[in-house]
């Protein structure tokens, strides 16, 4: 299994962002997280196949529809995520 997180800037917080990563993270069979962040942009990390992955971080690309992604950067979680039981939002 490959683990991989994402920050994600833009108008990200107040639109439904963590519920539509919950719905694209479950969708793919991965484990990991969602959450909002102080700094107003959200941060989402998982575990799972490469592939899965791949989906996974276009779909936080590209956001619903009342979000505006204006950056996503990529980072190495350091939390064991392949121990959680699925995928989750955490406030």
């Amino acid at each position: 299994m490959t683990v991989k997180g994402w920050r994600i800037r833009g108008i990200v917080q107040g639109v439904g962002f963590r519920y539509f990563a919950l719905r694209e993270g479950v969708r793919a069979g991965l484990k990991g997280y969602v959450r909002n962040l102080p700094n107003g942009s959200v941060e989402a990390a998982a575990s799972g196949p490469e592939e899965a992955l791949e989906t996974f971080g276009k779909a936080l690309s590209a956001g619903p529809p009342q979000a505006a992604v204006y950056e996503v950067t990529t980072f190495e979680p350091s939390e064991g995520l392949e121990h959680r039981s699925g995928f989750d939002i955490e406030y």
